[in-house]
Protein backbone atom coordinates (compact mmCIF):
# COMPACT_ATOMS: atom_id res chain seq x y z
CA UNK A 1 0.00 0.00 0.00
CA UNK A 2 1.17 3.77 -1.39
CA UNK A 3 2.05 5.71 2.21
CA UNK A 4 2.35 9.65 1.07
CA UNK A 5 4.67 11.35 4.03
CA UNK A 6 3.85 14.64 6.21
CA UNK A 7 6.64 16.78 3.55
CA UNK A 8 4.93 15.59 0.47
CA UNK A 9 1.42 15.90 1.77
CA UNK A 10 2.39 19.33 2.48
CA UNK A 11 4.38 20.10 -0.93
CA UNK A 12 0.81 19.32 -2.70
CA UNK A 13 -1.17 21.57 -0.19
CA UNK A 14 1.14 24.71 -0.31
CA UNK A 15 1.61 24.31 -4.60
CA UNK A 16 -2.70 23.97 -4.50
CA UNK A 17 -2.38 27.29 -2.43
CA UNK A 18 -0.31 29.24 -4.29
CA UNK A 19 -1.44 27.93 -7.87
CA UNK A 20 -5.29 28.94 -6.57
CA UNK A 21 -3.57 32.72 -5.10
CA UNK A 22 -1.57 33.18 -8.60
CA UNK A 23 -4.98 32.06 -10.64
CA UNK A 24 -6.97 35.32 -8.34
CA UNK A 25 -4.53 37.48 -8.46
CA UNK A 26 -4.14 37.21 -12.31
CA UNK A 27 -8.21 37.11 -12.48
CA UNK A 28 -8.06 40.80 -10.65
CA UNK A 29 -5.44 42.36 -12.45
CA UNK A 30 -7.29 41.08 -15.77
CA UNK A 31 -10.75 39.94 -15.14
CA UNK A 32 -11.61 37.29 -18.08
CA UNK A 33 -13.95 34.70 -15.94
CA UNK A 34 -13.31 32.04 -19.19
CA UNK A 35 -9.30 32.31 -18.22
CA UNK A 36 -9.82 31.65 -14.90
CA UNK A 37 -11.96 28.61 -14.83
CA UNK A 38 -9.64 26.68 -17.52
CA UNK A 39 -6.49 28.02 -15.27
CA UNK A 40 -8.17 26.86 -12.32
CA UNK A 41 -8.97 23.22 -14.28
CA UNK A 42 -5.93 23.22 -15.84
CA UNK A 43 -3.84 23.32 -12.65
CA UNK A 44 -6.16 20.45 -10.71
CA UNK A 45 -5.93 17.82 -13.98
CA UNK A 46 -2.08 18.32 -12.99
CA UNK A 47 -1.85 18.00 -9.70
CA UNK A 48 -4.46 15.26 -9.70
CA UNK A 49 -2.38 12.83 -12.46
CA UNK A 50 0.57 13.80 -10.31
CA UNK A 51 -1.54 11.80 -7.03
CA UNK A 52 -2.40 9.47 -9.26
CA UNK A 53 1.43 8.38 -10.08
CA UNK A 54 2.25 8.66 -6.74
CA UNK A 55 -0.35 5.85 -5.94
CA UNK A 56 0.92 3.48 -8.87
CA UNK A 57 -2.73 2.34 -9.50
CA UNK A 58 -3.42 -0.41 -11.68
CA UNK A 59 -3.43 0.34 -15.64
CA UNK A 60 -7.15 -0.86 -15.51
CA UNK A 61 -8.51 2.09 -13.25
CA UNK A 62 -9.21 5.47 -14.63
CA UNK A 63 -9.89 8.86 -13.30
CA UNK A 64 -12.12 10.99 -14.94
CA UNK A 65 -13.63 14.56 -14.26
CA UNK A 66 -17.57 14.89 -14.17
CA UNK A 67 -19.62 17.38 -14.01
CA UNK A 68 -18.75 21.12 -13.57
CA UNK A 69 -15.15 19.94 -13.78
CA UNK A 70 -15.54 17.81 -16.59
CA UNK A 71 -16.94 21.12 -18.69
CA UNK A 72 -13.93 23.01 -17.33
CA UNK A 73 -15.97 25.36 -15.30
CA UNK A 74 -14.01 25.25 -11.91
CA UNK A 75 -14.90 28.34 -10.07
CA UNK A 76 -12.64 29.00 -7.34
CA UNK A 77 -14.50 27.32 -4.75
CA UNK A 78 -16.39 25.36 -6.73
CA UNK A 79 -16.79 21.39 -5.63
CA UNK A 80 -14.14 18.71 -7.80
CA UNK A 81 -16.37 15.87 -8.83
CA UNK A 82 -14.66 12.91 -10.60
CA UNK A 83 -15.57 9.28 -11.16
CA UNK A 84 -12.44 6.58 -10.64
CA UNK A 85 -13.60 4.07 -13.01
CA UNK A 86 -12.84 0.61 -11.77
CA UNK A 87 -12.47 -2.73 -13.44
CA UNK A 88 -14.74 -5.67 -12.71
CA UNK A 89 -13.83 -8.07 -10.16
CA UNK A 90 -11.57 -5.42 -8.60
CA UNK A 91 -9.81 -7.10 -5.28
CA UNK A 92 -9.65 -5.60 -1.51
CA UNK A 93 -6.23 -4.10 -1.87
CA UNK A 94 -7.42 -1.90 -5.30
CA UNK A 95 -10.44 -0.57 -3.00
CA UNK A 96 -8.22 0.04 0.01
CA UNK A 97 -5.74 1.73 -2.24
CA UNK A 98 -8.68 3.99 -3.94
CA UNK A 99 -10.15 4.87 -0.34
CA UNK A 100 -6.23 6.02 0.70
CA UNK A 101 -6.28 7.92 -2.67
CA UNK A 102 -9.77 9.63 -1.88
CA UNK A 103 -8.24 10.63 1.45
CA UNK A 104 -5.42 12.27 0.28
CA UNK A 105 -7.42 14.46 -2.06
CA UNK A 106 -8.92 15.59 1.10
CA UNK A 107 -6.28 16.02 2.95
CA UNK A 108 -4.22 18.62 0.75
CA UNK A 109 -7.51 20.74 0.53
CA UNK A 110 -9.72 19.51 -2.35
CA UNK A 111 -13.16 19.44 -2.27
CA UNK A 112 -14.17 16.43 -3.32
CA UNK A 113 -17.17 14.87 -5.00
CA UNK A 114 -16.52 11.30 -5.73
CA UNK A 115 -17.73 8.37 -7.10
CA UNK A 116 -16.26 4.77 -7.71
CA UNK A 117 -18.17 2.54 -10.17
CA UNK A 118 -17.29 0.04 -12.83
CA UNK A 119 -18.28 0.65 -16.56
CA UNK A 120 -21.74 -1.23 -16.38
CA UNK A 121 -22.05 0.25 -12.96
CA UNK A 122 -22.26 3.71 -14.59
CA UNK A 123 -24.72 2.64 -17.17
CA UNK A 124 -27.16 1.12 -14.80
CA UNK A 125 -26.98 4.03 -12.60
CA UNK A 126 -27.23 6.22 -15.48
CA UNK A 127 -30.05 5.02 -16.99
CA UNK A 128 -32.01 5.05 -13.07
CA UNK A 129 -30.92 8.64 -12.19
CA UNK A 130 -31.16 11.74 -14.97
CA UNK A 131 -28.29 13.77 -12.57
CA UNK A 132 -25.56 10.99 -13.21
CA UNK A 133 -26.65 10.83 -17.20
CA UNK A 134 -25.85 14.40 -17.26
CA UNK A 135 -22.46 14.40 -15.00
CA UNK A 136 -21.47 11.28 -17.30
CA UNK A 137 -22.59 13.56 -20.30
CA UNK A 138 -19.55 15.60 -19.62
CA UNK A 139 -16.69 13.26 -18.43
CA UNK A 140 -13.50 13.96 -18.90
CA UNK A 141 -10.52 11.55 -19.21
CA UNK A 142 -8.07 12.76 -17.25
CA UNK A 143 -5.81 9.68 -16.63
CA UNK A 144 -5.74 5.47 -16.45
CA UNK A 145 -6.87 3.31 -18.53
CA UNK A 146 -8.49 5.63 -21.77
CA UNK A 147 -9.86 2.76 -23.77
CA UNK A 148 -12.55 1.97 -20.59
CA UNK A 149 -13.35 5.36 -20.70
CA UNK A 150 -14.15 5.38 -24.64
CA UNK A 151 -16.45 2.74 -24.22
CA UNK A 152 -18.09 4.02 -21.73
CA UNK A 153 -18.88 7.74 -23.31
CA UNK A 154 -19.71 5.03 -26.92
CA UNK A 155 -22.29 3.03 -24.27
CA UNK A 156 -23.71 5.77 -22.96
CA UNK A 157 -24.78 7.67 -25.88
CA UNK A 158 -25.95 4.66 -27.34
CA UNK A 159 -28.48 3.71 -24.31
CA UNK A 160 -29.49 7.48 -23.99
CA UNK A 161 -32.94 7.89 -24.77
CA UNK A 162 -33.13 11.71 -26.03
CA UNK A 163 -36.98 11.98 -25.50
CA UNK A 164 -36.98 10.89 -21.86
CA UNK A 165 -33.71 12.66 -20.86
CA UNK A 166 -35.39 15.97 -22.18
CA UNK A 167 -38.68 15.08 -20.06
CA UNK A 168 -36.81 14.46 -16.90
CA UNK A 169 -34.19 16.99 -17.30
CA UNK A 170 -37.30 19.62 -18.14
CA UNK A 171 -39.02 18.23 -14.74
CA UNK A 172 -35.92 19.25 -13.16
CA UNK A 173 -35.95 22.51 -13.74
CA UNK A 174 -39.33 23.26 -13.43
CA UNK A 175 -38.63 22.10 -9.91
CA UNK A 176 -35.34 23.98 -9.50
CA UNK A 177 -37.55 27.48 -10.64
CA UNK A 178 -40.33 26.31 -8.45
CA UNK A 179 -38.04 27.03 -5.25
CA UNK A 180 -37.64 30.41 -6.29
CA UNK A 181 -41.15 31.16 -7.23
CA UNK A 182 -40.31 31.03 -10.57
CA UNK A 183 -38.44 34.87 -10.90
CA UNK A 184 -34.81 35.60 -11.46
CA UNK A 185 -36.37 38.67 -9.32
CA UNK A 186 -35.16 37.99 -6.44
CA UNK A 187 -33.56 40.24 -3.46
CA UNK A 188 -31.05 38.06 -3.16
CA UNK A 189 -30.44 35.74 -6.32
CA UNK A 190 -28.57 32.89 -7.07
CA UNK A 191 -26.39 33.29 -9.90
CA UNK A 192 -26.13 29.37 -10.52
CA UNK A 193 -30.30 27.78 -9.63
CA UNK A 194 -32.34 31.15 -9.80
CA UNK A 195 -34.45 31.19 -12.93
CA UNK A 196 -32.37 32.78 -15.15
CA UNK A 197 -29.00 31.60 -13.51
CA UNK A 198 -26.26 29.40 -14.97
CA UNK A 199 -28.10 26.40 -14.26
CA UNK A 200 -30.75 27.74 -17.00
CA UNK A 201 -27.29 27.80 -19.88
CA UNK A 202 -25.99 24.36 -18.97
CA UNK A 203 -29.65 22.82 -19.30
CA UNK A 204 -29.78 24.54 -22.78
CA UNK A 205 -26.19 22.61 -23.30
CA UNK A 206 -26.99 19.35 -21.69
CA UNK A 207 -30.00 18.70 -23.86
CA UNK A 208 -28.47 19.86 -26.76
CA UNK A 209 -25.58 17.65 -26.13
CA UNK A 210 -28.03 14.99 -25.62
CA UNK A 211 -29.36 15.32 -29.45
CA UNK A 212 -26.20 15.43 -31.11
CA UNK A 213 -25.91 19.28 -31.76
CA UNK A 214 -22.65 20.36 -29.86
CA UNK A 215 -22.12 21.45 -26.39
CA UNK A 216 -21.16 25.11 -26.90
CA UNK A 217 -22.89 28.25 -28.27
CA UNK A 218 -21.11 28.32 -31.84
CA UNK A 219 -22.26 24.74 -32.00
CA UNK A 220 -25.91 25.52 -31.94
CA UNK A 221 -25.30 28.24 -34.49
CA UNK A 222 -23.93 25.58 -36.85
CA UNK A 223 -26.56 23.49 -36.02
CA UNK A 224 -29.30 26.33 -36.86
CA UNK A 225 -30.85 27.00 -33.18
CA UNK A 226 -29.49 30.29 -32.71
CA UNK A 227 -27.74 33.04 -35.11
CA UNK A 228 -24.41 34.40 -34.23
CA UNK A 229 -26.09 37.59 -32.85
CA UNK A 230 -27.88 35.72 -30.61
CA UNK A 231 -24.99 33.29 -29.76
CA UNK A 232 -23.01 36.62 -29.09
CA UNK A 233 -25.43 38.15 -26.59
CA UNK A 234 -25.36 34.48 -24.24
CA UNK A 235 -22.31 34.50 -24.39
CA UNK A 236 -22.43 38.34 -23.08
CA UNK A 237 -25.18 37.15 -20.27
CA UNK A 238 -22.95 33.79 -19.45
CA UNK A 239 -20.06 36.37 -18.74
CA UNK A 240 -21.93 38.53 -16.62
CA UNK A 241 -22.66 35.74 -14.15
CA UNK A 242 -19.27 33.81 -14.53
CA UNK A 243 -18.02 36.90 -13.18
CA UNK A 244 -20.02 37.82 -10.45
CA UNK A 245 -19.94 34.08 -9.23
CA UNK A 246 -16.22 34.19 -9.30
CA UNK A 247 -16.03 37.29 -7.38
CA UNK A 248 -18.31 36.24 -4.73
CA UNK A 249 -16.07 32.63 -4.38
CA UNK A 250 -13.34 35.12 -3.90
CA UNK A 251 -15.30 37.78 -1.62
CA UNK A 252 -16.32 34.91 1.16
CA UNK A 253 -13.49 32.62 0.39
CA UNK A 254 -16.14 29.64 0.46
CA UNK A 255 -18.79 28.69 -2.00
CA UNK A 256 -21.40 31.33 -2.03
CA UNK A 257 -23.76 31.66 -4.92
CA UNK A 258 -26.45 34.08 -3.93
CA UNK A 259 -26.06 37.78 -4.59
CA UNK A 260 -26.31 38.44 -0.57
CA UNK A 261 -26.71 42.29 0.15
CA UNK A 262 -23.42 42.10 2.37
CA UNK A 263 -21.95 41.77 -0.77
CA UNK A 264 -23.11 43.66 -3.24
CA UNK A 265 -21.95 46.98 -2.67
CA UNK A 266 -18.35 45.79 -2.99
CA UNK A 267 -19.45 43.89 -6.26
CA UNK A 268 -20.92 46.81 -7.94
CA UNK A 269 -17.44 49.08 -7.08
CA UNK A 270 -15.36 45.98 -8.15
CA UNK A 271 -17.79 45.74 -11.43
CA UNK A 272 -16.79 49.14 -12.08
CA UNK A 273 -20.20 50.67 -11.20
CA UNK A 274 -20.57 54.43 -9.52
CA UNK A 275 -23.04 55.98 -7.68
CA UNK A 276 -24.94 58.70 -9.23
CA UNK A 277 -27.36 60.96 -7.47
CA UNK A 278 -30.32 59.13 -9.12
CA UNK A 279 -29.10 55.20 -8.47
CA UNK A 280 -26.89 53.30 -5.91
CA UNK A 281 -23.74 51.45 -7.43
CA UNK A 282 -25.51 48.44 -6.07
CA UNK A 283 -28.93 48.69 -7.98
CA UNK A 284 -27.38 49.51 -11.13
CA UNK A 285 -25.33 46.01 -10.29
CA UNK A 286 -28.56 44.31 -9.73
CA UNK A 287 -30.65 45.61 -12.86
CA UNK A 288 -28.10 44.29 -14.72
CA UNK A 289 -27.77 41.38 -13.41
CA UNK A 290 -32.36 40.90 -14.03
CA UNK A 291 -31.40 42.32 -17.26
CA UNK A 292 -29.10 38.97 -18.06
CA UNK A 293 -31.25 36.56 -16.03
CA UNK A 294 -34.43 37.73 -18.10
CA UNK A 295 -32.71 37.26 -21.23
CA UNK A 296 -31.23 34.13 -20.56
CA UNK A 297 -35.53 32.43 -19.51
CA UNK A 298 -36.15 33.66 -22.87
CA UNK A 299 -33.63 32.20 -24.61
CA UNK A 300 -33.96 28.75 -22.24
CA UNK A 301 -37.38 29.01 -23.11
CA UNK A 302 -37.16 29.35 -26.83
CA UNK A 303 -34.38 27.08 -27.28
CA UNK A 304 -35.84 24.08 -25.00
CA UNK A 305 -39.09 23.86 -27.34
CA UNK A 306 -37.27 23.53 -30.41
CA UNK A 307 -35.21 20.88 -29.23
CA UNK A 308 -38.48 19.35 -27.85
CA UNK A 309 -39.62 19.43 -31.05
CA UNK A 310 -37.09 17.23 -32.77
CA UNK A 311 -37.77 14.41 -29.88
CA UNK A 312 -41.41 14.95 -29.60
CA UNK A 313 -42.43 16.35 -33.37
CA UNK A 314 -46.60 17.11 -33.64
CA UNK A 315 -48.28 14.27 -34.60
CA UNK A 316 -51.20 16.33 -35.96
CA UNK A 317 -51.43 19.61 -37.64
CA UNK A 318 -51.48 22.68 -36.42
CA UNK A 319 -55.35 23.92 -35.50
CA UNK A 320 -56.37 27.37 -37.09
CA UNK A 321 -57.79 30.14 -33.82
CA UNK A 322 -58.17 32.58 -36.74
CA UNK A 323 -56.57 34.50 -39.21
CA UNK A 324 -53.46 35.37 -37.87
CA UNK A 325 -52.80 32.42 -34.91
CA UNK A 326 -52.72 28.73 -35.38
CA UNK A 327 -52.54 25.87 -32.39
CA UNK A 328 -50.06 23.14 -32.30
CA UNK A 329 -49.71 21.03 -29.23
CA UNK A 330 -50.95 23.45 -26.92
CA UNK A 331 -48.58 26.45 -28.45
CA UNK A 332 -49.94 29.33 -30.09
CA UNK A 333 -47.87 30.29 -33.17
CA UNK A 334 -48.28 33.36 -35.91
CA UNK A 335 -49.30 32.47 -39.43
CA UNK A 336 -46.73 34.68 -40.68
CA UNK A 337 -43.25 35.53 -39.76
CA UNK A 338 -43.33 38.96 -39.95
CA UNK A 339 -46.80 39.10 -38.48
CA UNK A 340 -45.91 41.69 -35.72
CA UNK A 341 -44.26 44.13 -38.41
CA UNK A 342 -47.74 43.53 -40.31
CA UNK A 343 -49.90 44.27 -37.43
CA UNK A 344 -48.38 45.50 -33.98
CA UNK A 345 -51.97 45.06 -32.66
CA UNK A 346 -51.66 41.52 -32.53
CA UNK A 347 -48.99 41.48 -29.95
CA UNK A 348 -51.41 42.38 -27.72
CA UNK A 349 -53.83 39.75 -28.98
CA UNK A 350 -51.85 37.17 -28.36
CA UNK A 351 -51.37 37.33 -24.81
CA UNK A 352 -55.45 38.01 -24.60
CA UNK A 353 -55.88 34.35 -26.72
CA UNK A 354 -53.73 32.86 -24.10
CA UNK A 355 -56.60 34.00 -21.17
CA UNK A 356 -59.09 33.14 -23.44
CA UNK A 357 -58.97 29.83 -24.64
CA UNK A 358 -58.02 27.52 -21.64
CA UNK A 359 -56.28 25.24 -24.75
CA UNK A 360 -53.39 27.28 -24.89
CA UNK A 361 -50.30 26.45 -22.22
CA UNK A 362 -48.24 28.56 -24.00
CA UNK A 363 -46.62 30.02 -26.85
CA UNK A 364 -44.67 28.33 -29.19
CA UNK A 365 -40.46 28.86 -29.80
CA UNK A 366 -40.82 30.95 -32.74
CA UNK A 367 -43.83 33.21 -30.97
CA UNK A 368 -41.39 34.20 -28.37
CA UNK A 369 -38.59 34.64 -31.06
CA UNK A 370 -40.87 37.10 -32.80
CA UNK A 371 -41.96 38.84 -29.61
CA UNK A 372 -38.77 39.65 -28.54
CA UNK A 373 -37.92 40.99 -32.27
CA UNK A 374 -40.49 43.02 -32.05
CA UNK A 375 -39.69 45.07 -29.10
CA UNK A 376 -38.28 48.46 -29.77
Amino acid sequence: MTVISKEQLKHWRESLQLARQQIADAYQANPQAKTLLQQHSRVLDQLLRDLWRSYALPASVSLIAVGGYGRGDMFPQSDIDLLILMPENSDSQLQTAVESLIGTLWDIGLNIGHSVRTLQECLDEAKLDVTIMTNLLEARWLTGQRQTFSGLMQSLHTQLDQARFFAEKLREQQIRHAKFHDTAYNLEPNIKESPGGLRDLHMILWVAQSQGLGNDWNDLVHAGLLNRSQASQLKRHERLLQNLRIRLHLLAKRREDRLVFDFQNTLAEQMGYKTTAQKRASEQLMQGFYRSARAIMIENEVLLKRMHARVSPPTEAPSVIDQDFTLSQGLLNAQMPDLFQRKPEAILRCFQLLQQHPAITGFSATLVRALQDAQP
